[in-house]
């Protein structure tokens, strides 16, 4: 590939599950800086870093952080802003996602999941905009999800964060498009991950049955079919779309 995103500064989170590594590679494949934020602690972080890392000429950061603590993972992306520059690219990819009835979540579930999949890309998106507005150009680029088609059952918080990211995508477009930044949503469809495996578990091959027969094309959803959509959404040919939710979804 080549250096598209050279000189770039790229900022992902949920770098260390499967949709998170299939862009981080694609992102260093292109020359970009990238710097991967995920939860600390985490025992698969070296062994992934160091795959990403063989990816391509770009680099790659780790910044251990639970994105649960809103106000420092602000403060610590703000303080990595102030050592290394503002970044040219946010992807908000992390998530949490829980299957369970609805009348079974508790109400700190519930705020879990705003505050991780919804919360934190507005504290990101805070940290990261007056850097881009300065230089007149930037992408910010957060994850809805094909459960906002009202298809899904049990994911009541997750549906309900999801909806507010591409509020907060529209939002956002509106506010920061008169800098030249960009913000856009991925929607992706049921894409084979670790998360669908820890999910679904052994209904795995009833589920896969029942995407298939809901989805316009034949096959499975990978993880470098959403990759590829953040990257062009990310780059120069993506340079007049702004408040958009692209679907790929494999035409649910």
């Amino acid at each position: 590939m080549s250096a598209l995103f050279s000189g770039q500064k790229v900022l992902l989170t949920g770098g260390l599950g499967s949709l998170g590594r299939a862009q981080a590679a694609l992102f260093v494949a292109a020359g970009a800086e990238l710097f991967l934020l995920d939860r600390p602690n985490d025992p698969r972080a070296s062994e992934t870093i160091a795959d990403i890392a063989a990816s391509g000429s770009g680099s790659v950061t780790w910044i251990g952080q639970d994105l649960d603590n809103l106000a420092q993972t602000q403060a610590v992306i703000e303080k990595t802003i102030q050592a290394t520059g503002g970044f040219d690219v946010l992807v908000n990819n992390a998530a949490l996602i829980v299957n369970r009835p609805f009348q079974a979540f508790s109400l700190d579930e519930y705020e879990a999941q705003m505050r991780v999949n919804a919360g934190a890309a507005f504290a990101l998106s805070q940290a990261v905009a007056p850097e881009m507005k300065r230089k007149g150009r930037g992408a910010i680029i957060n994850f809805a999800s094909v459960t906002l088609s009202g298809a899904w059952e049990g994911y009541a918080p997750y549906v309900a964060s999801k909806g507010a990211l591409v509020g907060l995508t529209k939002a956002l477009a509106r506010e920061l498009g008169p800098y030249g930044v960009r913000v856009n949503a991925i929607s992706p469809g049921a894409v084979v991950s670790e998360a669908e495996a820890r999910v679904f578990g052994d209904r795995a091959a009833a589920y896969e049955a029942w995407v298939l027969e809901r989805q316009c094309l034949a096959g499975r959803i990978q993880p470098d079919d959403i990759a590829q959509a953040v990257l062009f959404l990310a780059g120069d040919g993506a340079r007049m779309i702004t408040g958009h939710t692209l679907d790929v979804d494999a035409g649910w």
